[in-house]
């Protein structure tokens, strides 16, 4: 259930419609990521629009890991990191290690992070999204068995970059508003 209801004292038993309330903006972030990965996928005629699959999720996971992490467990990161491999036609488990990773890095950090701004933030994760990049070229290399340029996983990289505050901007409002489980 939400904070607010775990804290000690007498009030009555949650509503369904509450219970629901807290269920659906729970599973807000999740369900917000995978609306985003969809939205990837329709053919606009974008060039390069094959990695804005990676990239977008990668924010989104980073994102959301920072603010929310109880809304984002790693075995929701490893379904998402799933669909985002059958999605973008790389070798299976590819995606999903490197969110479990990026994950991972952004859970740690969160302390640290929380106190400082925006900058800092997507600095670090400007930082994390060029290593999860390369390694994601690295895993399909290896796995496929074949040399492929970096030229793709840079350009990932730097897309992953320039795109994060596109996507962070309306999911910290949504932070502040929808996905806020303990909001009465």
């Amino acid at each position: 259930m939400a904070h607010i209801d775990r804290r000690p004292g007498i009030r009555p038993r949650p509503s369904l419609g509450r219970r629901l309330d807290i269920i659906a903006r729970s599973c807000f972030p999740g369900c917000a990521v995978l609306l985003l990965m969809l939205l990837t996928q329709v053919p606009f005629g974008i060039r390069g629009q094959a990695e804005l699959l990676p990239a977008v999720t990668l924010g989104a996971v980073w994102f959301w890991s920072l603010a929310r992490p109880d809304t984002m467990p790693p075995p929701v990161v490893f379904l998402i990191g799933l669909l985002a491999d059958l999605m973008g036609y790389v070798p299976l488990g590819i995606c999903a290690f490197t969110l479990l990773a990026v994950h991972g890095v952004a859970v740690s950090l969160r302390r640290f992070l929380a106190r400082h701004g925006f900058a800092l933030i997507w600095s670090i994760y400007s930082l994390v999204a060029f290593v999860a990049s390369m390694l994601i070229w690295l895993l399909v290399m290896l796995l496929s068995f074949r040399y492929f340029p970096p030229d793709g996983a840079l350009f990932q990289a730097v897309l992953a970059i320039a795109i994060y505050p596109v996507i962070a901007i309306p999911f910290s409002a949504a932070h502040r508003s929808i996905a806020d489980p303990d909001r009465v």
